[in-house]
């Protein structure tokens, strides 16, 4: 029976389990990683793919839902960490995540009311950040070991959610110790792959990249793993549904070869000898200045010595002394952060201010395999005080625009994310 929630109508909550194979192993661990437990109190990561699709709700449940089963189904018997858990100790032991067979993928089918709109997500201009909310599922609550005591903490939840007609919204759901961007994107065009082979065939080695699971790939001779976990222990483990910021707006602000071409210029014009002037590199610095431009005419009272900080995360698998696979599925991004002042950002040369800063710190610290981990012990005790100061940050995979197929109809929008 169908139930209404959150202005959407739930059609079906389930499980759905990997594929069983013979001969497969009973039970799977896998250690945290330093980039892993870095990210074990953070809140999770909501992603949701926008699909136009003239489905009506009889060929939802009838077609779409029994194909996008099935092909997770498939798909999660290669990614056997995204059905199981993260094993919590509640001592000093440290955590894991763990497979054993039962596990399964908290999925919910559901249909928006008809008073969400499906162009209304999909466009670009100015949305009530609320508004989307309610296609993102929650994390199911951690469950308590009764011999153990520890916490069981799924790390992947999926919500599919039809607009009749109009298109279909899936929202996936993951905690960020379970797996970077990449990751997360590789196991969603692995399921697209799965999905568009159809009832009829197999879902086979030959037609996706199978992840890479050996822990042992990320070198960690110091102990950083160590480090992090002696750290994050002695503060009390949060609940899975963290508050989600409420009285926002969203908007896509699109940057074309030209206006970037036109930033490129301007900055050279401003100083001649820049390094590393990438789309990125000028994207970031316009944005990081003009925030810093705009606080005055949003209320905000900023002393000109403040410090002004960016940061983002980078993809460390090609960027590290010892490569890991590009395939790796896991964390494996590292840390880096510039600063510099109010004052400087905001004024007439701001942004080339902003340019200089960033070039400068993706060819010194992100693209220099010798300076890229030099920090990691310190990255807690470094960047955790940064919360709450003026910080500017990108997160998220670049060049992460995928295109993923479900009955036959191409994504509309694929980077939008409640987070």
């Amino acid at each position: 029976m169908a139930t209404t929630s959150k202005r959407v109508t739930v059609h079906e909550c389930c499980g759905v389990a990997p594929l069983a194979a013979a001969g497969e192993a009973a039970e799977q661990s896998l250690p945290l990683t330093f980039f892993d437990m870095i990210w074990l109190y953070f809140h999770p990561i909501q992603r949701l793919l926008f699909y136009p699709s003239t489905c009506s709700t009889t060929d939802f449940l009838e077609t779409i839902v029994p194909n996008l089963k099935k092909s997770l189904s498939q798909t999660l018997r290669n990614y056997l960490p995204l059905a199981g858990n993260l094993i919590h100790p509640m001592n000093s032991d440290m955590p894991e995540f763990r497979y054993v067979p039962g596990d399964s993928v908290s999925v919910t089918f559901a249909e928006a009311t008809e008073d969400l709109d499906f162009d209304y997500f999909t466009g670009n201009q100015a949305r009530d950040s609320d508004e989307f909310y309610a296609l993102a599922p929650d994390l199911p609550e951690p469950k308590t070991d009764s011999e153990s005591g520890f916490k069981i903490i799924p790390v992947l939840a999926i919500q599919v959610t039809l607009f009749p007609g109009t298109g279909i919204c899936i929202g996936i759901s993951n905690h960020h110790a379970i797996g970077d961007a990449s990751s997360i994107v590789g196991f969603i065009k692995a399921w697209s792959r799965a999905a568009k082979l159809g009832e009829n065939q197999q879902l086979s080695a030959e037609n996706q990249s199978l992840p890479f699971n050996d822990r042992s790939a990320i070198k960690d001779p110091s102990g950083r793993a160590n480090i992090f976990w002696n750290q994050l222990r002695l503060f009390p483990l949060a609940s899975t549904h963290s508050k989600l910021p409420t009285n926002r707006v969203r908007a896509t602000f699109i940057l074309r070869k030209n206006d970037i071409q036109i930033l490129k210029n301007l900055a050279l014009a401003g100083e001649p000898g820049l390094i590393h002037l990438s789309s990125f590199t000028v994207t970031t610095a316009y944005v990081w200045s003009c925030l810093a431009k705009s606080a005055a005419e949003s209320g905000e009272e900023v002393d000109d010595n403040e410090p002004e900080y960016f940061g983002f995360t980078v993809d460390a698998r090609h960027r590290m002394e010892s490569p890991v696979p590009a395939t790796y599925f896991g964390n494996c991004v590292a840390f880096v952060v510039v600063e510099s002042t109010h004052g400087l950002l905001r004024g007439r040369d701001g942004f080339v201010a902003a340019v200089k800063s960033v070039g400068e710190l993706i060819t010194n610290k992100a693209n220099n395999k010798e300076e890229i981990l030099r920090d990691a012990d310190n990255w807690l005790v470094k960047y955790w005080p940064l919360l709450g100061k003026r910080l500017f940050g990108v997160a998220g995979r670049l060049n992460s625009t995928y295109t993923i197929r479900i009955s036959g109809g191409e994504d509309r929008k694929s980077t939008n994310r409640c987070r």
